[in-house]
């Protein structure tokens, strides 16, 4: 996964790659999670996600998209609380 300032390639477990801008960034008990959107930002209703950082079996840094619904929850009102003008609805 190649980092840029404000854009991440993602490649999923199929092998697609998607290149994301980054909208936020927060660290919650040691883990960093970041908030992402696929879209250009021309408009409303954008879909956004969240990924959180792990470490794979060489130890190097990925990031996984988060699936459970009560971490995604919790982590999505996090990012409305500390990011001005995000409403995040699931």
């Amino acid at each position: 996964m190649e980092e840029k300032p404000d854009l991440i390639e993602f490649t999923s477990e199929d092998g697609d790659t998607v290149l994301f801008s980054v909208i936020g960034q927060v660290k919650i008990t040691g883990i960093d999670y970041l908030l992402v959107t696929d879209s250009d930002g021309d408009g409303d209703g954008e879909d956004a996600y969240i990924l959180k950082k792990l470490k794979d079996k060489e130890s190097q840094s990925i990031y996984v998209m988060v699936e459970d619904d009560n971490e995604l929850a919790a982590i999505s009102k996090v990012f409305e609380e500390t990011l001005e003008d995000i409403d995040i609805e699931m």
